[in-house]
């Protein structure tokens, strides 16, 4: 299904730990496993900074519930310690490369809000 409105630019965490280093190609295949069509954002921000397209930017996501229809979904690979618990572990180039994403989408979607999930 195609999302005909883009209200929300939503970023998520993988709530994985700085050492383990995952692609779009895993959290795609966690989504599959769990009855989801594909992966449930838009892009994967891994590790070393590298943007991976995930749902075609055209579909709906799944990604926040009731939200799906008016939102790009990206997810920054991190997010806990080694423990679990909420960490800010996220990498300079992550934080590169969701500058330059965000500032994209932006522009591709004028009034767009950023959100955090």
């Amino acid at each position: 299904m195609k999302r005909t409105q883009t209200d929300y630019i939503v970023v998520h965490c993988s709530a994985t730990r700085a050492s383990q280093d995952f692609t779009v190609r895993d959290i795609r295949l966690w989504h599959i496993s769990r009855g989801w069509g594909d992966i449930g954002y838009h892009f994967v921000i891994t590790r070393s900074g590298a943007i991976q397209p995930g749902r075609s930017i055209e579909s709906l996501g799944s990604h926040v519930r009731g939200h799906n229809s008016t939102s790009v979904g990206i997810c920054l690979v991190g997010g806990v310690d080694e423990n679990n618990e909420p960490e800010n572990n996220f990498t300079s180039q992550q934080m590169i490369s969701l500058r330059l994403l965000i500032d994209g989408l932006k522009q591709l979607y004028r009034g767009a809000k950023l959100m955090g999930h």
